[in-house]
């Protein structure tokens, strides 16, 4: 895909139109994808044929205006990529594990086939960490992806191969999974648009479990605009998920360019962390002046409980894992392990899962399990989820200062080198340390491009160049204000127009 057709709506507006064909621009985007991904490892299968298919159909709709059973051309010809945590009904789904490698879905996810009735056309699969375990896409049988603005660091995780389809420009859009900051986190790091939805906006129908409550599915695109547009389809009550909401689904995009004037954003005080890169502080600073410039109000509130959010984050998410994840056991899903001459099924179990399941994975399954044994369920899992309420609670009385929104940043620093922080897997999970709250109050949250921060190279010459983002979050339901907002800034600085050097055409 080239540069200038890196806009999901002008590719949409221009298939339409038949201005464009469907057909040549994913034949485009398939030579991108596969010619990029020796450097940056973002995509785990591509499917040419499909897709070709895929755009085709799109063309002859085009060609009889855009009718067709079920086709609403809202994404009419858009070549798009899915994070391998998301069943397709064609090629493998295997969350990035051996455990799931030649897995097969009988079935498309409920976001997927909202994507193909709106015309889209599926491109392939984006690596990730492991069953979304992970801020760095490190933890991938498949190899880490390489961050396409400096490939010696991770894009952030485990979204990391949406993210770098997307700020490479193989794709204008995607989708990935956020259940503690994995949309937002490498959404930042990569320098593009993310956004995670109020729990249970989207459907989780076809997602493979991480944290059942805690998942959600979301859109990574250049600009807030196309983030806009891929929620106006996705979104929606679906009777396939129990925990899917019932609120009516409006058109993101239309008053997206609506002004801000007016408007109250509230800046926790816990954002200003001294732990924060100066250029993510440079940021933050930069985009108050920005909403105060366009008629916003900044304010200062307290998240008094901020700092218990990783804590708790790690107890609640590992114990679902942990639950989630049995099903994996060799015998009815996943890998499974080859037996010598009398070994009986306990074995059988343990043989399988070491060897379908990575170290991280393995970590995490080992805490949740603990947190919910006898003797230290109350003292871990119980207070873990007191403590959630308390983070909700946190939100909500910032909300009822007036506040539409809150501005902090979506990471504490720009993107690391890989291997950094393998050895050390605290300092890994304090990647998250802004993002997992959203996740526990079950809030909608948006990433912006916000600047750059100048990282010397380890060799002296040279430096590096690394996008650095902000988050925006609202209460339940306020996507329509958040995407408005993210605009509003978006016009304003431009830092979503900023290009990585090693794919610049």
């Amino acid at each position: 895909m080239s540069r200038g057709a890196s806009s999901l709506v002008g590719i949409r507006d221009a298939v339409t139109a038949r201005r464009a064909s469907a057909e040549h621009l994913t034949a485009a985007t398939l030579a991108r994808a596969t010619g990029l991904n020796d450097a940056l490892n973002a995509f785990v299968e591509i499917h040419e044929e499909e897709a070709i298919r895929q755009a085709r159909a799109a063309d002859a709709r085009a060609a009889l205006g855009g009718k067709g059973t079920g086709a609403s051309g809202r994404l009419a010809g858009v070549p798009l990529a899915l994070k391998d945590n998301i069943c397709v009904a064609w090629g493998r789904t295997t969350c990035a594990s051996r455990m799931l490698e030649d897995y097969r879905s009988p079935y498309h996810a409920t976001v997927v086939q909202r994507l193909l009735d709106a015309g889209a056309v599926i491109v392939g699969k984006t690596n990730l960490d492991q069953f979304g375990m992970g801020s760095s896409t490190e933890h991938s049988v498949f190899g880490p992806t390489r961050n396409p603005w400096d490939p010696t660091r991770t894009p952030g995780g485990s979204s990391g191969g949406s993210a770098a389809a997307v700020a490479a420009r193989i794709v204008p859009a995607a989708l990935g999974s956020d259940t503690g900051g994995s949309i937002r986190q490498p959404a930042s790091h990569c320098g593009v648009v993310g956004l995670k939805p109020t729990y249970g906006r989207v459907s989780r129908y076809g997602l493979v479990a991480y944290a059942s409550s805690l998942d959600q599915i979301g859109p990574l695109a250049t600009n807030v605009r196309d983030c806009a547009e891929i929620l106006s389809v996705i979104a929606g009550h679906d009777a396939n998920d129990a925990t899917s909401l019932r609120a009516p689904v409006e058109d993101f995009a239309a008053g997206i360019d609506a002004p801000i004037e007016g408007l109250t954003l509230g800046v926790p005080r816990q954002a200003r962390s001294e732990s924060n890169h100066p250029a993510v502080t440079g940021a933050l600073a930069h985009a108050e002046e920005v909403f105060r410039a366009h008629g916003a109000r900044v304010i200062e509130v307290d998240l008094p409980h901020a700092a218990h959010a990783i804590a708790a984050y790690y107890v609640i998410a590992t114990a679902e894992a942990s639950s989630n994840l049995a099903r994996f056991d060799g015998v009815r899903y996943g890998r499974r392990a080859a037996l010598g001459s009398g070994e009986g099924l306990g074995a059988l179990y343990e043989r399988s899962r070491a060897e379908g399941l990575g170290e991280e994975v393995k970590r995490r399954i080992m805490l949740g399990t603990f947190v919910l044994s006898s003797g230290y369920y109350d003292a871990y899992y119980l207070t873990a989820q007191r403590a959630r309420r308390l983070i909700r609670n946190d939100y909500d009385r910032a909300f009822e200062q007036g506040c539409r929104a809150l501005l902090m940043p979506a990471s504490p620093g720009p993107a690391f080198t890989l291997g950094e922080k393998l050895a050390d897997p605290m300092t890994m999970y304090l990647e998250d340390v802004y993002t997992v709250g959203v996740n526990l109050a079950g809030l909608p949250a948006l990433t912006v491009p916000a600047g750059f921060a100048e990282i010397p190279a380890a060799s002296g010459r040279g430096a590096s160049r690394l996008p650095v983002g902000i988050q925006l979050i609202g209460p339940a339901l306020s996507e329509g204000t958040l995407l408005r907002i993210g605009r509003q800034f978006e016009r304003a600085t431009a830092w979503h127009e900023q290009v990585p050097s090693l794919i610049a055409e």
